[in-house]
């Protein structure tokens, strides 16, 4: 039965939203008068308040039950005025005062006059109003008030006959004599008197063929005083995108009918639209078809700027990974001990351990690349000593190469002179600047 009523208000606001949409002809009858019967639930508003209370609603049997006669009156076309006279039969004694109390059904008189906003005038079939207003009564000799509040829905049978269907909440305003209270009536309401006198009816005018002037017949044009396109039954078509205005969800640009007359959506705004953008939801480029510019590591720096596009590494490093410190050191520990031949670029036999050990480094870790740089002091000829610097790099890197290391990981440069790093006026300075430097960097 919980079900039940349930399910019978929620179509009371359902149907009213709705309103079904066929016409008869309007009535002009303004008095109404109905009989009703009621059901009054105590115990719901209750539980709403009560933590300890369950909040279900009652079913009918656990209601109490009443009649009531009511006078509707039309002060606008939808807006009604009513009063309702009603006899109720429930234990206010018990329930409402707790004060305890033989007659479990005790008499309530109530007369509740209520103003009625309708969502459509009175010719629709079903509509839905909501009402307010101020009651009051006797309730087993008490006297009470109270303010109803709630939903309505009107079934049109014709002829100014209607069946009412109505659910309130009523707010006691006396509260040591009625409790709040959830209050549900079905009625039958139906015209008083004769109607009142008609207006005499006016000939029709006469048919207009093409009243907008757009070359589509008032009986074919979905748009008669609109003057538009007959491929769109006499509709407009601002955009000219071959939607009509009243269909186009943006009337003012050219769309699409698959878009109902809106461009394609760039849902994301990168400037490619959804409909070529294989990440939608995320901005990116066209070069990758609307998607970001990928990410292959997976360490925030994407691979057009990462050094090391398929291992992870800190932007600070451009996208690879750290060299550990213990390498950088040994490698240039080893560029320490890289001898030639007197002015020639001969790498001497000693300097090959050095050389073995910085290819067992660039051999384990195929990510890492060598920097050669040959260096000299400022005896003699520059340029002499430039390419010679030059020859003496090249020699190294041709090392690694016989080694099995790639040229493309290894880069050689002599600079000379160009950069010493001690003073060339002494023979210790001197020997400091004639150096092989080793640098090795995964970038």
């Amino acid at each position: 039965m919980k079900q039940k009523l349930t399910l019978f208000f929620s179509f009371i606001v359902l149907a009213g939203s709705v309103a079904i949409a066929q016409k008869e002809n309007k009535s002009s009858c303004r008095r109404l008068l109905g009989v009703h019967l009621n059901a009054m639930d105590v115990n719901t508003p209750k539980g709403w308040k009560d933590n300890s209370i369950p909040k279900t609603l009652n079913g009918l049997r656990e209601q109490d039950l009443g009649f009531s006669l009511s006078y509707w009156k039309l002060i606008d076309t939808r807006v009604d005025f009513s009063a309702k006279a009603t006899m109720m039969f429930h234990n206010y004694s018990a329930v409402d005062r707790g004060v305890y109390s033989t007659k479990f059904n005790q008499l309530g008189l109530e007369l509740e006059p209520t103003v009625n906003v309708k969502a459509f005038e009175d010719n629709y079939n079903y509509n839905a109003f909501i009402t307010a207003g101020l009651g009051l009564g006797s309730y087993s000799n008490k006297f009470g008030m109270y303010a109803p509040v709630g939903l309505g829905l009107q079934a049109n049978l014709g002829n100014s006959t209607y069946i009412m269907l109505q659910s309130q909440y009523r707010f006691t305003l006396m509260k040591d004599v009625l409790k709040d209270n959830l209050f549900y009536s079905v009625g039958f309401i139906g015209k008083m008197g004769d109607d009142e006198q008609k207006p005499a009816k006016l000939p029709p005018p006469p048919p207009v063929v093409d009243r907008d002037g757009d070359g589509v017949l008032d009986k074919d044009d979905k748009c008669p005083e609109v003057a538009g396109k007959p491929e769109l039954n006499g509709c407009p078509d601002k955009d000219n995108d071959g939607v009509a205005d009243g269909d186009d969800k943006c009337p003012s640009v050219a769309g699409s009918a698959k878009y109902k007359g809106c461009p394609i959506p760039d849902t994301d705004g990168d400037g490619i639209n959804d409909e070529l953008d294989k990440c939608p939801k995320e901005k990116g480029t066209a070069k990758y078809n609307g998607c970001p510019i990928p990410d292959n590591d997976k360490d925030g720096v994407n691979d057009e700027m990462d050094k090391c596009p398929d291992v992870a590494g800190p932007a600070s490093n451009q996208g690879c990974p750290v060299i550990k410190k213990e390498i950088i050191e040994k490698v240039s520990y080893e560029a320490k001990n890289i001898f030639f031949e007197t002015n020639s670029a001969q790498l001497a036999e000693s300097s090959k351990k050095a050389l073995d050990g910085v290819f067992e480094i660039l051999k384990s870790d195929r990510t890492l690349n060598l920097t050669i740089e040959g260096h000299s002091d400022n005896t003699g000829n520059a340029e002499n000593n430039k390419t010679l610097s030059q020859l003496r790099a090249d020699a190294v890197r041709d090392y690694f190469i016989s080694k099995g290391i790639l040229a493309t990981r290894l880069k050689s440069t002599g600079y000379g002179s160009e950069k010493p790093i001690a003073d060339n006026s002494t023979e210790e300075g001197r020997a400091k600047n004639r150096r092989t430097e080793l640098i090795v960097n995964n970038h």
